[in-house]
């Protein structure tokens, strides 16, 4: 059989038990979506057109490994101006596909066979799939609604052994839309610079932050920035996942390392998406971020729509500042994540993303996006109601 050609450790990654749900969602007309963690709003019309002018003008080459130098100074200039961390756009930023490569080249070019990388949970999918495929030994350090899921110091030090290599810091955090305030991170900075750990720092919801709340970077902290590396994009904040942009901004030797695979895996990001993501930062910077602005509020509206009616179907969920999810408790019904999401799909049509799927600690909860319309939202609101009312 074929199978046995297959990397055996590749196969040790089971697949994502969020696209279970949708396969099964697919099959029906009338689903609604609280599980794809995608923005309902359309890229701004300049940004989309900015690309389809460089079509026109036949701008249909490779780019630099790098990317554009003009994006890579729009981006140097929007950290500095927006999260007090500075950059050397000709070194020190590389353009990829999605922050998704860049989490997968920065494993792969920190971790050595055998490293531990810790990773607060719940957390995204990939993190720890990616760990494994660079080798390392993915750590889960637990988070939990008591303490706002925030990472708390004690939790890190208990998991810190010799190997321990690499600290994913993701905040806000997807799947619990938690923060990290300053104080805290100055704990998780102090542990690092004591236990020589490089922290990659997954930024990409940094902007959708609510209630005057600033996620600040932990790169920016004292001796920090020579051990951080930067990983964040142009798909929540801007409204553009189907373009597939990132980057990624770290010390000189660290981007380095990150472009030697790049250039070999990837070569480069695809130059009309460059072209719209430095439109999508220079109107950004121009007009005060207003597009963001504008879907920071409505998504704030719709945050404490779902959360007032959590509370109205008498299920905890846990205040987010950040983010587009809620992350509500389900054990009071007696069941899984799991079994919960599947009955209510089957049974009602609506998709939430079982909390199991973001690590073990997330057992008991389930993932809903917000980031959806108002009128869905409450069909959906009202037939989670019926569904509880035959547990």
């Amino acid at each position: 059989m074929s199978s046995r050609f297959i990397n055996p450790a590749i196969n040790a990654v089971p697949p994502s038990a969020i696209r279970r749900f949708f396969d099964i969602a697919a099959t029906m007309k009338d689903a609604i979506s609280l599980g794809v963690g995608e923005p309902d709003f359309i890229t701004p019309f300049p940004v989309r057109n900015s690309a389809i002018d460089s079509l026109l003008d036949g701008e249909t080459q490779y780019t630099a490994n790098a990317g554009i130098l003009p994006l890579r100074e729009e981006i140097a200039r929007y950290l500095s101006d927006r999260f007090d961390v500075s950059y050397d756009p000709a070194s020190e930023v590389l353009v990829t596909v999605g922050a998704s490569e860049a989490i997968d080249i920065a494993l792969r070019s920190l971790v050595q066979p055998g490293d531990e990388v810790l990773i607060p949970e719940p957390c995204y999918i990939s993190y720890q799939a990616c760990a494994l495929f660079a080798g390392g030994v993915p750590v889960a350090v637990s988070t939990r609604a008591e303490h706002q899921f925030e990472l708390l110091a004690e939790d890190l030090q208990a998991k810190i052994t010799p190997r321990s290599r690499v600290l994913i810091l993701s905040y806000p955090s997807n799947p619990t839309g938690a923060v990290m305030p300053d104080h805290q991170l100055q704990a998780i900075a102090d542990l690092a610079i004591k236990h020589d750990l490089f922290v990659i720092c997954d930024e990409i919801y940094a902007e959708l932050c609510y209630e005057g709340f600033h996620q600040r970077s932990i790169a920016s902290f004292p001796g920090m920035r020579e051990r951080t590396m930067i990983v964040s994009g142009f798909s929540k904040a801007f409204a553009m996942t189907g373009f597939r942009l990132g980057y990624l901004c770290a010390p000189l030797e660290v981007v380095k390392a990150c472009s030697r695979i790049h250039q070999y895996t990837i070569m480069c990001a695809s130059r009309q998406s460059q072209v719209a993501a430095y439109h999508a930062l220079k109107q950004g910077r121009e007009s005060g971020y207003a597009e963001v602005q504008k879907m920071r509020e409505s998504y704030d509206r719709r945050r404490r729509l779902m959360l007032s009616a959590f509370e109205n179907l008498g299920l905890d969920c846990f205040e987010p500042k950040g983010a587009f999810y809620t992350f509500p408790s389900i054990k009071k019904t007696g069941l899984s994540s799991e079994a919960f999401c599947e009955r209510l799909l089957k049974e009602q049509r609506v998709v939430c993303v079982p909390g199991n799927a973001f690590g073990a600690s997330g057992e008991g909860h389930i993932r809903c996006c917000y980031a959806t319309a108002t009128d869905k939202l409450l069909q959906a609101f009202d037939r989670i109601k019926v569904f509880l009312s035959t547990l």
